[in-house]
């Protein structure tokens, strides 16, 4: 009995398989629609090189570009298109020529008809398993009318139809609106789509609008075109990637933080560290990363808000020594620029972290670098929640930095992540004896129990440490504390 499992044809353009769960159908026409500088000509190479390199014999029509421009697209990204069959729009005015007194633009019947008949001559000679037309939009020019370009459509979706061939179909949406037509008639249709903000790099999305038979991964994915080709980075989705991992604490060996957390922060659970700045919030959560890598775990740790230089050096200056961390591997520092990586791309660095290199520690600095990193705001929370319940799933310590707007007083955040993190550090500032000095606080623990007390905090040359709970001021979270002079006397808090 044959499989109802039809074969599958891989792209060659890393992550977008996993999109499309495997490949594309074989023996199909997909369309890819994209804007000019989307990516569509890279990502039709890579189809064909992944096809020559297994083998297959491949064919690209090139009705809007040259060989030279292909060669040169080709050698941008470090490629040999020697294997693959290219025939040119040039090839195919020559035999016009030849067969016409006339000027290459005539009766559009028969000038369609021509190029049509000489296309097909060069896919007989060829035979390949894998076509690209590219573009649909000098098709539609010979046409000039959309019932004639649906028909010629038609026919070569009915003449690839006996020839055991994956055809791509290229358009670069240069007419008023969607082909619905040529939609249609495909099997699958992918959308590529570039869009310039006001600072930074373009950023690109690839959406799968549609592919029959085929559970593929719906919803935007970022991708990138770098030397190499285009990369994809599929959605995060979090359901089905759990594995077993010790339920167990994570102590920082800073013993008033430990008593705060009744043991540590627990594995498989997400940290936010909030407070406004200069409270000790990166110099905590670089701590933790510190003594789990010198523990022999994997950490990963992605800044935003300051250079490599400043973070190494503030971690020598309170004693803190992590060059040999670093060199060993198991401490990775990487500086994030914002205006030159989406979400998807930082999403997918995290994920191959903990896959490839048995990640036991993310630490993102600053959740305000993250979210501006995002196109939209009002998708962070959103991707954070699949990014966290990833992490979660996998025995992941996560912690998150959050700075807050102000000093003392009443305190603003760009984004409130309280309701998706498992356990909130509070971070103060409070007036005491003429000086200024810090407090630190749990406010949530979802995994277990923790202390309500807030302690002073201290940052010295010698270290981290944590005081006595402040059971003789009352209002230090506003950061105007009284000195109740309650001591031992006040109320014990609870556990």
């Amino acid at each position: 009995m044959p499989s109802s499992t039809p074969s599958l044809c891989t792209s060659g353009v890393p992550g977008l398989d996993t999109v499309l769960s495997g490949g594309l159908p074989r023996n199909r026409l997909y369309l890819i629609e994209g804007d000019p500088g989307a990516g569509k000509t890279t990502t039709a190479l890579q189809f064909l090189l992944e096809g020559a390199r297994q083998g297959e014999r491949v064919l690209y029509v090139t009705l809007s570009e040259t060989r030279d421009e292909l060669e040169a697209v080709a050698q941008s990204h470090g490629w040999d298109l020697e294997k693959l069959n290219v025939f040119e729009l040039s090839a195919v005015e020559q035999q016009l020529q030849l067969d016409n007194e006339n000027t290459f633009f005539h009766s559009a019947d028969v000038e369609l008809g021509k190029t049509t008949q000489i296309l097909l001559d060069a896919v007989e000679r060829v035979n390949p398993t894998r076509v690209v037309f590219d573009s649909l939009s000098e098709m539609r020019l010979l046409a000039e009318s959309p019932l004639r370009y649906r028909r010629q459509v038609l026919s070569l979706k009915q003449y690839f139809a006996g020839k055991n061939s994956t055809v791509l179909f290229l358009d670069d949406r240069s007419s008023d609106a969607k082909d619905l037509q040529v939609r249609s008639l495909a099997h699958g249709v992918i959308v590529l789509e570039r869009a310039s903000p006001e600072y930074g790099v373009s950023r690109r999305t690839l959406n799968v609008e549609k592919l029959r038979g085929v559970k593929f991964s719906e919803g935007y994915h970022d991708f990138v075109v770098e030397t190499g080709g285009v990369r994809v980075f599929p959605r995060l989705v979090a359901s089905g990637v759990h594995r077993p991992f010790k339920r167990e604490s994570f102590p920082s060996g800073i013993e008033g933080l430990d008593a705060l957390l009744c043991g540590g922060v627990d594995r498989g659970t997400s940290t936010v560290l909030m407070g406004p700045p200069g409270t000790g919030k990166s110099t905590l959560a670089l701590r933790h990363a510190m003594v789990a890598a010198s523990q022999g775990e994997q950490v990963d740790f992605f800044v935003f808000d300051e250079t490599l230089g400043t973070l190494t050096a503030r971690a020598d200056s309170l004693g803190m020594v992590i060059q040999p961390l670093l060199e060993s591997g198991r401490l990775r520092i990487t500086q994030i620029d914002p205006a030159e990586i989406s979400p998807g791309e930082l999403t997918d660095r995290i994920r191959r972290g903990v896959e490839e290199r048995n990640t036991r520690m993310v630490v993102i600095d600053s959740i305000n670098g993250y979210y501006y990193a995002m196109p939209e705001e009002g998708y962070l929370n959103l991707q954070l929640h699949e990014l966290l319940a990833y992490l979660n799933q996998q025995g992941v310590v996560t912690l998150l930095v959050l700075a807050q707007q102000g000093f003392v007083g009443t305190m603003q955040t760009t984004v409130d992540l309280t309701y998706l993190a498992d356990t909130v550090i509070l971070f103060r500032y409070f007036e005491a004896a003429g000086e200024v000095r810090q407090a630190i606080s749990v406010i949530k623990k979802r995994s277990g129990n923790h202390e309500r007390t807030l302690r002073e905090f201290k940052i010295s040359r010698s270290g981290i440490s944590l005081g006595e709970p402040l059971r003789e001021y009352q209002g230090v979270l506003t950061g105007l504390p009284r000195l109740t002079g309650l001591g031992e006397t006040s109320p014990q808090p609870r556990a």
